[in-house]
């Protein structure tokens, strides 16, 4: 693709949250279904929802600038979710195995909220304000989302690990006792 314009630059960056999002909708029933804690696999869930919501609000954003959106592969998000299914593939306590789903989870956020609010500033600049509009309320959906994690994670997922990892040491500890018997 060339890019010999801010328009073709945000056609190239509307591609790569496209296949960003499509991405996410295959991996959010893995982490939910992974998840333990009821509020982080209602968590996904909901994100699922809404990360569909996100496909089809870039789709409509496609039309309005006259662009097909298919064709590209974002890398990015085709890395965070590989780091994501090596957690899937961990055994360990729940609350733990939760805390990293959380982690990887933000990262993604993190990605999508940087990216949505690229694209919304140049949509900006060029004075298209109703595209700019349409991915401010995906941008307003994406930080409620890593909020909503954080405070999962606040409130009930890492005291539960941290609970889970001093129980693991006191059982290691009881049983390098009983062996010393």
């Amino acid at each position: 693709m060339s890019m010999e314009s801010l328009e073709d630059l945000l056609a190239d960056e509307l591609k790569d949250l496209y296949s960003a999002e499509n991405q996410l909708i295959k991996a959010l029933p893995r982490m939910a279904k992974k998840a333990a804690a009821s509020s982080l696999k209602e968590a996904l869930t909901i994100h699922l929802k809404e990360t569909e919501g996100h496909v089809k609000r870039l789709e409509k954003i496609g039309k309005m600038i006259g662009t097909s959106l298919s064709g590209k592969k974002c890398a990015a998000m085709e890395g965070l979710i590989e780091e994501g299914k090596e957690i899937l593939e961990e055994d360990g306590p729940d609350a733990v195995i939760d805390a990293a789903l959380i982690g990887a989870a933000q990262r993604v956020e993190h990605y999508e909220i940087a990216a949505y609010g690229t694209v919304r500033a140049m949509a900006e600049a060029l004075e298209q304000s109703d595209v700019a509009s349409i991915l401010q309320e995906t941008l307003d959906e994406e930080g409620e989302a890593d909020k909503k994690l954080t405070q999962i994670a606040e409130e009930e997922v890492l005291q539960s690990a941290t609970e889970a990892g001093e129980q693991d040491e006191e059982s290691e500890a009881e049983e390098r006792g009983t062996a010393r018997r």
